[in-house]
């Protein structure tokens, strides 16, 4: 899996001040997304385990809420395979910090709504998440009005209490 970017002090995606990774690829291309550079999977550099430590690094201060991930798109199959023992260990090492992650795919059932976004890790990403942001990016419905989110079509979930409830709970409206 290959990193497009790291923010190391980011208060545009999600509560606080955060650590936000943006990971390369995506297959689903929304007109006008924001970060079109990060659909090519082979864009940016792998994530080793020196730029690992970069971000705990970067996580470290108590003054960072918790880390972002974007892209691209964080719900690739490949990708998915990539983020999971990452996040496994961002977990380990920082369980107070909390996880957001957007998706252009849907959330559903404690899955994602289409077939080509559930792989054999796809569960386990989804509970390692503190909060999701999902939908594509639809330009008609863009709103600049709203928290964490471009268009009116995206929603931003309580991953935690969706999965308790086997609903979907909101975190924002």
């Amino acid at each position: 899996m290959n990193v497009a970017e790291i923010k190391k002090t980011d208060i545009a995606n999600g509560e606080g001040v955060r650590v936000s990774l943006f990971v390369s690829g995506c297959t689903r291309r929304c007109k006008n997304c924001f970060n079109a550079v990060a659909w090519d999977f082979s864009y940016g550099r792998p994530l080793t385990e020196t730029l690992k430590e970069e971000i705990f690094s970067a996580l470290a201060p108590s003054y960072i809420a918790g880390l972002s991930v974007l892209g691209g798109e964080p719900f690739e199959p490949a990708n998915q395979r990539g983020l999971v023992p990452f996040l496994r260990e961002v977990r380990a090492r920082f369980p107070a910090k909390n996880i957001w992650c957007y998706t252009g795919y849907t959330y559903g059932s404690g899955a994602m709504n289409e077939p080509q976004a559930n792989t054999e890790v796809t569960g386990e990403l989804i509970s390692l998440l503190d909060v999701l942001v999902d939908g594509p990016f639809v330009e008609e419905l863009k709103d600049i009005r709203l928290k964490f989110r471009g268009s009116s079509n995206q929603r931003v979930i309580d991953v935690k209490r969706s999965l308790e409830t086997n609903s979907i709970v909101l975190y924002l409206t």
